[in-house]
């Protein structure tokens, strides 16, 4: 097996084996703090544009969470104007949930199944609280 490093002392082009230590001729590339903690979250490759859809994508997973059990009010309203969007038909909007997911990489039948299981173990939950 070849292995083939960058930065060895090998010409460009010529290879190396495995048994000649090259991995200790390999210098890792510099990256910054914000980089390194970014990539932590998964928000390091991703393009601005990315990196917008999946803040939008956050904030409408955190609302539906916060607010499932509201029973009236700005809360509930809130909650009903997430849940539409996330079970919404795909659209010609860019920021619609199944183009976030499209651009993101998620499934969106996934995520929905993932939150109406979500919302009804909660449902079970606040019931059993109330008795």
């Amino acid at each position: 097996m070849e292995i083939e490093t960058a930065s060895s002392s090998s010409a460009p082009g010529q290879s190396c084996s495995a048994n000649e230590d090259s991995w200790l001729h390999y210098q890792a590339d510099t990256i910054l703090v914000e980089e390194f903690y970014s990539g932590r979250r998964g928000k390091a490759l991703l393009l601005p544009e990315q990196r917008l859809m999946l803040a939008i994508l956050e904030d409408a997973l955190e609302s539906f969470q916060q607010h499932c059990a509201a029973k009236h009010g700005k809360r509930k309203q809130l909650f009903k104007s997430v849940e539409r969007w996330f079970f919404a038909p795909g659209s010609d909007w860019v920021f619609d949930f199944e183009s976030i997911c499209s651009v993101l990489g998620f499934e969106p039948d996934y995520v929905r199944k993932g939150l109406a299981q979500w919302k009804e173990r909660n449902y079970q939950n606040v019931l059993r609280s109330a008795l």
